[in-house]
């Protein structure tokens, strides 16, 4: 796992080796192990490395082939890259490495862009292709690693994260309306390639760039997912085994594809337990497992120890528990929103953040449960939706939007708003599931774009703070593509996660399959009081604040007043999300603007 930048410049000028080092600063904490620039007249690229398959210096980056004239900056995981080697050694192609970004490289020169159909894995990548004196970006179908990007009449730059982008200067920092609306709207989800800020764009998952030194941007979709579900005669036992092999070659590939350790991030949730136990029951011996939690609030648990210890007692694990006072979660969020590439509003991004600080220290990659409950129907507000029995953004609406569009009118100052642009985008992304199944519609756009910008982002740049890499077993494409061919009611039967719950019954201990879903609480940041609230105050009180007038005052004085009135459907705090916008703000635009 790394972080990447690159500039490709428009203007007949040299691409800038002070540009790329200024890019680079912000993405030492996702590679620290070696850092890597190339420039060659108009093109310059850089990389940070995480060293997790092939540890030797051959497998450095940027890597450039001599034959075929291309150089690669590669962020992710291949897992098929053994299979992928040996198809490319029998076209005649000879290797200097034994890792998975040279695989790439080659794939490129056999394949051209079609390479990126071949990869099963997480990635963002850069090509420079000499020849064709173009940039080719790719994204991994599910976006679970980022790519930024910006565009100007003189260069076209990339990045792993908005921090690198920012750094290099140059960046239009003005509100993107739709943007906000989007962030407001979807609890801090903004579809690609919008940001909030004009300046920043972002690859949407599944797609890859050609960028040429005319600086014509050709953006192609490679995957879409099949939302309709298969008509066949399987029953539930039939399903209950294709899910169960489909989810071990998965969890197999995230722990063999590896020369360290690789270890697991245990919420006590059935999901992280499940991969515990799919582990165990594979044969792996001494597996390590992590697990963090926090305060309690009387009206919420602080943390899931009680389901966590269960499974390590269950299957003798090697396990590591963390507890963080409120205290430590106070002091320390500025630090995390500092690592955010773009502001997220959840609960757990502190708490990842505090996690993966203290499990760096053991090892460097790990397994992580998020996306289960996309893939197979686990969150309450599922059923809800399937109840109101009508395809319509409305019905979705009622129990996903943190505010309605009336609402917004009171947030923002009026400058900012105008149209409904997330009801038009939601309208947009149903309508293109190409399905009746209103429940079925729904899944794939949360899959294919609301998790890639709320959990998938929010653990990547959490972990990748502190060098951490981690796998995400549930959102192997292939799992994927299974699961959102299985009828309904054997995602949202049983509460949720029907299958799942079906797989795990014997393998883990009842009380964790039986429990009430857990959503990794930092209760704190949800029942907003004390030294948080004047912490939030303090923010939303500042100059700073004021003389952006991003937010009318009265608006944010009613917040403050009463805090815990104001929660969204999901339960989170408007509060919080004001101040998390803010704060972000500040951390993020206001410093790059003032160097």
């Amino acid at each position: 796992m790394c972080g990447i930048c690159g500039e490709l410049r428009l203007d007949d000028k040299s691409a800038d080796q002070a540009t790329i080092q200024r890019m680079l600063m912000p993405l030492h904490r996702r590679g620290p192990d070696h850092e890597g620039v190339f420039i060659s007249k108009m093109i310059g690229l850089g990389h940070r490395r995480l060293s997790i398959i092939d540890l030797s210096s051959n497998a450095n980056q940027p890597m450039h082939d001599n034959v075929h004239n291309l150089t690669i900056i590669f962020n992710g995981t291949i897992y098929n890259y053994p299979e992928l080697r040996e198809q490319l050694k029998q076209k005649g192609h000879q290797f200097n490495s034994t890792g998975d970004t040279e695989v790439i490289l080659k794939a490129y020169a056999e394949w051209g862009k079609e390479c990126v159909a071949k990869l099963i894995g997480m990635f963002a990548f850069a090509i420079w292709d000499a020849h064709k004196q173009e940039v080719f970006l790719a994204r991994d179908r599910l976006g679970i690693k980022p790519l930024y990007y910006s565009q100007h009449k003189n260069f076209f730059r990339f990045a792993s994260n908005s921090q690198a982008l920012l750094a290099a200067g140059e960046i239009d920092t003005e509100f993107d309306a739709i943007g906000l609306h989007h962030h407001l709207t979807l609890h801090a989800v903004v579809p690609a390639p919008t940001t909030i800020l004009k300046g920043l764009r972002k690859v949407p998952p599944a797609h890859f760039l050609t960028v040429n030194l005319k600086g014509e941007v050709i953006t192609q979709r490679y995957w879409h997912l099949d939302a309709s579900q298969t008509d066949d005669l399987r029953n539930e036992q039939d399903w209950i085994e294709a899910i169960r092999t489909s989810l071990n070659i998965s969890v197999e590939r995230r722990l063999h594809i590896a020369d360290v350790p690789v270890g697991v991030l245990l919420s006590g949730g059935l999901d992280s337990s499940l991969l515990v136990g799919l582990l165990a029951d594979s044969g792996v011996e001494n597996l390590q497992t992590y697990s963090v939690g926090f305060e309690d609030q009387p009206e919420e648990q602080g943390n899931e120890f009680e389901y966590s210890d269960a499974v390590v007692e269950k299957f003798s694990t090697e396990h590591h528990k963390f507890y963080i006072k409120n205290s430590d979660v106070l002091k320390r969020l500025p630090q995390a929103i500092e690592q955010m590439a773009e502001p997220m509003v959840g609960q757990d991004a502190v708490a990842f953040y505090l996690l993966a600080e203290q499990v760096s220290q053991h090892i460097s990659v790990v397994q992580s449960g998020q996306g289960a409950d996309e893939v197979f129907g686990g969150y309450f507000w599922y059923p809800l939706m399937q109840a109101e029995n009508n395809f319509s953004v409305e019905s979705f609406a009622k129990h996903y939007f943190d505010r309605s569009h009336s609402e917004m009118s009171e947030v923002l100052n009026p400058d900012l708003i105008s149209e409904d642009f997330t009801s038009e985008k939601v309208a947009q992304l149903l309508e293109a599931a190409n399905t009746k199944d209103f429940l079925a519609a729904v899944l794939q756009m949360d899959i294919t774009t609301l998790i890639v910008d709320d959990p998938v982002k929010r653990v990547d740049n959490m972990t990748m703070a502190y060098g951490l890499e981690a796998r995400v077993p549930f959102l192997d494409h292939e799992l994927v593509e299974l699961a959102m061919q299985m009828p309904n009611q054997y995602k949202t039967s049983s509460g949720g996660k029907h299958i799942l719950k079906k797989i795990a019954r014997g393998l883990l201990p009842d009380k964790v399959i039986d429990r009430r879903k857990g959503y990794f609480p930092v209760p704190a940041l949800k029942y907003v009081r004390g030294e948080f609230l004047e912490f939030m105050c303090d923010i939303l009180s500042s100059d700073a604040c004021k003389n952006r007038r991003l937010f009318q005052s009265s608006y944010v004085n009613k917040l403050l007043d009463k805090p815990e009135d104001y929660m969204t459907p999901l339960q989170g705090s408007k509060l919080w999300h004001l101040a998390l916008l803010e704060l972000w703000l500040q951390r993020n635009v206001d410093t790059s603007i003032a160097t």
